[in-house]
């Protein structure tokens, strides 16, 4: 048993942001951060094209990034959260400064501002083409300097502890769900221990493994959505998730793919489809620079018209130099394949990149479990609404951070004495005789969910998702109650659920809006409505 004032799951942008400032606060506290992999591995380390923000107010400013915020969110934006992201995220970004991030600067020693589909100015901050993976050392330095935090690495966090294991009856009626902290499986030893705190943040990052082919790495698996939902919290609009147009089509492979960020778009890269044809004419007057939902959907579209796997991203007329120094990542990765981005254009196809929903929060991280925070793509704040605006998750992920931080100052509690809270109960399993039982169904899940729940939606495709989802969740209880808990199960169990969550809030949205486009319901309903589970 472990008992922390303040527990944090997950490490990735939010979670840090948040450790790092209650650490300063209280000196004589201790902050417990939590992540079932290296401490790096995380959503964060893995974002390409930058950190959106208001600093050349010249040119740009607050009014225009709030536009193009709500109009790429497609009405459900919280018109009070937009405005409170993008007002204080740039004291965020210049604390981030503060603590060692190094962004690139023009050759006038200012910062040379990239852009991005959707936005109306130059105002994405960036580290050449792996800005999270700067992001993600800076914070973890910043990190060592704060001896009250302590990293717990590779343990997997199973379930919230409510009152529900204290032997009360706790539904989604339930008025004053509290968490405790949490059971985790110890991965050195395999054995389930509390983590008991006075206070929980859930940074536990997106979903995207859902999917056959996703930009996210392999953790990425919905843990914190799915805890919260058996934990009878509020979840609400999983039916949005983001499709990056753009991850670098290799035949043959699945899993993680390689993203090439919009940003290459941004400086000018434009869409081709089999015939040489520069098709985004065709579906908006922003051309390439459309948001990720259009951008997305055309590509479908052409993909279909030529049945083809794939479309281009042709660079080839661009300022090479200037690529290679924006974008030495890609242009790597691109010659390890055989592309010479110069000569070649680049075949690309949309991947599962970004949950939209996730965890209810109110607009100071608060979910509705007491005591239980959460920030950064496990959560729904109400910034992104029907579509997340390019480069607006770092921002989002740090200025909630921060104020789950500065709320969850105010408020802290002590944990539970530890003999309130009964031991993990394992009696009745036994190990795994198969594991093909856990891999293929995995398998099964990310087919079902890409074929049937992608970029376009139908009622009867939907309705075949969910009649096989309840085939592979009951499979999946029966293995979880009689077999020994292991990661891979834990991981299969969590994204079955978050996939029942995408489905059933698509099925239940009569319309197609942002992210979720339905051809049986072509138009906007008119109804602004969050779809709340």
């Amino acid at each position: 048993m472990k008992q922390t004032d303040f527990l944090v799951i997950g490490s990735g942008i939010a979670g840090l942001t948040y450790a790092i400032k209650m650490a300063g606060r209280f000196p004589d506290k201790k902050i417990t951060v939590v992540t079932k992999a290296a401490a790096d591995e995380t959503n964060t380390k893995y974002a390409q094209g930058g950190i959106a923000g208001v600093t050349d107010f010249e040119n740009d400013s607050f009014a225009k990034h709030i536009e193009d915020t709500l109009i790429a969110g497609d009405g459900l934006c919280n018109p009070q959260v937009v405005e409170i992201v993008v007002k204080e995220g740039v004291q965020r970004i210049r604390e981030l400064i503060e603590w060692g991030a190094k962004f690139d600067k023009d050759a006038d020693g200012d910062y040379a501002l990239g852009m991005e589909g959707g936005h109306s100015e130059y105002r994405i901050l960036h580290h050449k083409d792996v800005t999270g993976k700067e992001i993600e050392r800076t914070l973890l330095e910043k990190v060592k300097q704060y001896p009250n935090i302590e990293f717990i690495k590779h343990w997997f966090v199973i379930e919230l502890i409510t009152q529900h294991h204290l032997g009360f009856l706790v539904t989604k009626s339930t008025p004053d769900i509290q968490c405790y902290g949490v059971y985790a499986l110890n991965t050195h030893n395999y054995q389930i221990e509390k983590i008991l705190a006075g206070t929980t943040l859930l940074a536990t990052g997106g979903n995207g493994q859902v999917y056959r082919t996703t930009t996210n790495p392999s953790i990425a698996t919905g843990d914190g959505v799915a805890m919260v939902y058996r934990a009878k919290g509020r979840i609400e609009n999983m039916e949005f998730i983001q499709f990056h147009p753009t991850a670098l089509y290799e035949p043959g492979s699945g899993g993680q793919a390689f993203l090439i960020t919009e940003a290459v778009r941004g400086d000018g890269g434009i869409l081709r489809n089999r015939k040489g044809e520069a098709f985004m004419e065709r579906y908006d007057e922003r051309l390439d620079l459309a948001p990720r939902d259009i951008v997305a959907r055309a590509i479908d579209s052409e993909m279909k018209i030529m049945g083809t796997d794939h479309v281009f991203l042709d660079c080839r007329h661009m300022d090479q130099q200037k690529f290679i120094h924006h974008f030495p990542n890609i242009h790597e990765k691109c010659l390890s394949i055989g592309i010479d981005v110069s000569k070649h254009m680049i075949p690309v196809a949309p991947a599962a990149h970004y949950s939209c929903g996730g965890i209810k929060t109110d607009e100071w991280g608060r979910t509705s479990i007491r005591n239980l925070y959460a920030a950064g793509e496990c959560a729904s704040t109400g910034l992104h609404g029907a579509n997340r605006l390019a480069s607006n998750s770092l921002l989002e992920a740090m200025v909630f951070g921060h104020r789950a931080f500065d709320e969850g100052s105010k408020h802290h509690v002590d944990p539970l004495d530890d003999a309130m809270i009964p031991d993990w109960d394992a009696g009745g399993t036994t190990d795994p005789r198969e594991m093909i039982l856990i891999t293929q169904s995995l398998k099964e899940l990310q087919l079902i969910m890409s074929d049937y729940v992608g970029i376009v939606r139908t009622d009867v495709r939907l309705e075949r998702a969910m009649k096989r989802l309840d085939l592979l969740w009951t499979e999946t209880e029966q293995l979880y109650q009689t077999t020994t808990v292991s990661p891979q199960l834990c991981e299969l169990r969590n994204m079955i659920s978050v996939a029942f969550l995408i489905v059933k809030g698509a099925q239940f949205r009569k319309e197609s809006r942002g992210l979720h486009y339905n051809t049986d319901y072509p138009e906007k309903s008119g109804l602004l409505q969050n779809i709340v589970l």
